[in-house]
């Protein structure tokens, strides 16, 4: 099913702030406290929706980090962002503790790469927040997720996961008009899983809950075009698969480069009159 010019306007733009040593694509740029507002700032002038704050990379290979760190990182970058701006802003973790300290600093939306399954207690917390909550699939963990990983149905499952973990959120008390989902691509799949998730959006997107895509500079990219081997290769990559997912009926996407989403999103309700 094909959107309409309005529906892929209307498709909301989440700006990336990683205040991480080691993202597959920013890591290191950011991490001081005022390079990573400084950052924030451009975002939001760049036309940025929503900001997702991320302070552990949940890269291919990625290692763990305390979740004392994870809250040093995040906390006061949201504390300084909610200073100046009303944007919505989203923190990106597995852990209920930083999630709560997020909350407190100003966030109001949990992105959840676990879909609240890293600690028993973390739909709880969820509710207990009362903030909207991306629930996301992952086939392991960041540090195996792309050791050779399998499906039988790559779409069956995907949806059966999301739909049974929005269950779990809604019988622990998340009000269910707060839930989003999000199919995770290049999070345990190869390309050709993410092109039959991509493939399969409208039909992930007829649930009744928001949809957020995130392919933003992913790696299964470079396996459609063999030159683009850095991440910042990638731009080109991106814009399709996100107008792709708009105009498939995803809410939102999640990307670093904001300007040229932003503008892509307009000239493609443009054209779609």
């Amino acid at each position: 099913m094909t959107r309409s010019a309005t529906a892929v306007l209307r498709t909301r733009v989440m700006g990336i702030v990683n205040v991480t040593p080691d993202s597959f694509s920013d890591g290191g740029r950011f991490i001081g406290h005022g390079e990573a507002l400084t950052h924030a700032r451009r975002l939001i002038a760049e036309g940025a929706d929503l900001l997702d704050i991320g302070g552990e990379s949940t890269r291919p290979g990625a290692a763990p980090v305390d979740e004392t760190e994870e809250i040093a990182r995040t906390a006061p970058l949201i504390t300084a962002i909610r200073a100046e701006s009303d944007i919505p802003i989203s923190i990106d973790t597995m852990k209920p503790a930083v999630a709560r300290a997020a909350a407190t600093a100003g966030a109001t939306i949990w992105n959840d790469v676990a879909a609240l399954r890293f600690s028993p207690d973390a739909p709880a917390v969820a509710a207990e927040l009362g903030c909207e909550v991306i629930l996301m699939h992952m086939l392991g963990e960041p540090r195996t997720m792309q050791d050779a990983p399998r499906y039988d149905d790559v779409v069956g499952e995907v949806e059966a996961f999301l739909l049974d973990r929005a269950a779990v959120a809604e019988a622990a008390g998340v009000a269910r008009a707060k839930i989003w989902l999000d199919p995770g691509i290049g999070f345990g799949k190869t390309v050709a899983h993410n092109l039959a998730l991509l493939a399969a959006l409208p039909r992930l997107c007829g649930h009744g809950y928001p949809l957020l895509l995130g392919a933003s500079r992913k790696r299964f990219i470079a396996g459609i075009d063999p030159t683009a081997t850095e991440a910042t290769d990638r731009l080109g990559g991106s814009i399709a698969v996100h107008l792709h997912g708009a105009r498939a009926g995803a809410a939102a996407v999640r990307v670093h480069d904001v300007r040229e989403m932003v503008q892509a999103l307009k000239v493609q309700a443009a054209v779609e009159g």
